[in-house]
């Protein structure tokens, strides 16, 4: 048996964990400084809206091995807080002309996408059903997550599995190694710290910034559709307009925000208003064309993305002897990159067995 040390209980090492706990031979135990049911801004889960809209310029195994893990949780298993919507991407003339340089764009708005052939029902929509000012549209089937169910049940299911959880702040990735609840030093830890890593001694990643996203999440009902746009006239270069219906309850999120480097956690009502006011123009239904006083909002939020430059950072290394993988950098697909992660994180941790078998027999 292998012992491993999680620290992060975010989606990414939440995910981790399950996955390691499904693999057998391992004793696990996740340490964090915030679990689910925290509110913090620099605790990234619980504010994602969460969904799949792909995001890469091409395939990656991340967000095309994900998929089908959400897809089948959402047909077979409701009680993970997950459910099908039609999502459309809306791309504007200008922003087309301009090569989609806005803040979310990466291979989200692209013509003829390489996950058109991933995500179901995808389909390019007709001129006639273009709002003003949109060059193009494509909607296809994704899923829409209600964080406050998905991540509780994701500790359930380690739970059912023997994971521990153990509340801890950090220092030093080096101080998990009297972590787990065995009481032995760990074989592996794997550091899913997210934004964080641009802190924790022993990592001090400073390609690690916060993107921060503010979002507002009402009652209302957004009639079966996730909307996103490819830019904003009203605001900023690096806000956008999204809409997605949480399963089971959860509410609507409205976006948003993507501000590279800004670590400010307090909603902005500036911004809000302006949030509120692009959906209800982008969904009219919303508000059964209202406007925004019919918004029954529930509450203004702030999460802090883990934005990485140069993409996630999944390898494995050694620090003061200890083997750690890491896991981070995920941006604002952690949940739809989540699953192909921890199969790669999976894989590093095999090899470091395997190493570890070897030295042991020399």
């Amino acid at each position: 048996m292998s012992t491993i040390v999680v620290v992060g209980a975010g989606v990414s090492g939440l995910t981790c964990a399950l996955q390691l706990a499904n693999q057998g031979g391992n004793i696990i135990t996740v340490v964090a400084k915030h679990m689910p049911g925290d509110y913090d801004a620099e605790y990234t889960s619980p504010f994602a809206g969460a969904n799949v809209l792909p995001m890469a310029l091409e395939y990656n195994r991340w967000e095309g091995e994900t998929w089908p893990v959400l897809k089948a949780l959402a047909e077979t298993v409701p009680e993970a807080g997950i459910h099908f919507q039609k999502s459309v991407l809306y791309r504007r003339a200008k922003d087309e002309a301009a090569a989609f340089a806005g803040p979310l764009s990466d291979g989200l708005f692209v013509r003829n996408p390489w996950f058109k052939d991933l995500m179901p029902d995808y389909v390019d929509l007709p001129a006639s059903e273009l709002p003003e000012g949109m060059s193009s549209a494509s909607s296809f089937t994704s899923v829409c997550i209600n964080t406050a169910i998905y991540l509780p049940w994701l500790v359930g299911q380690c739970r059912a599995r023997g994971v521990v959880f153990k509340r801890a702040v950090l220092k030093h990735i080096s101080e998990a190694e009297k972590l787990s609840h065995t009481g032995r030093k760990p074989d592996v830890i794997i550091n899913a710290t997210g934004l964080l890593s641009c802190r924790l001694g022993g990592v001090m990643d400073k390609k690690v910034i916060p993107a921060r996203g503010q979002v507002v999440v009402v009652r209302n009902e957004a009639a079966g559709n996730m909307v996103c746009t490819s830019g904003t006239d009203d605001g900023n270069d690096d806000e956008l307009c999204y809409i997605m219906q949480r399963a089971a309850g959860g509410g609507t999120i409205l976006g948003g925000t993507y501000m590279k480097g800004n670590w400010d956690g307090v909603p902005d009502p500036n911004i809000a208003n302006r949030i509120m006011k692009r959906a209800v123009e982008a969904c009219p239904a919303l508000t059964g064309g209202k406007g925004i006083e019919a918004l029954d909002v529930i509450r203004h939020a702030v999460g802090l993305r883990p934005y990485r430059e140069g993409g996630v950072r999944i390898e494995k290394e050694k620090i003061d002897g200890t083997w750690v993988v890491h896991n981070y950098g995920h941006g604002g697909w952690g949940y739809q990159g989540s699953w192909g992660c921890a199969f790669r994180v999976q894989e590093l941790v095999d090899e470091i067995k395997s190493e570890l078998k070897v030295g042991s027999k020399l």
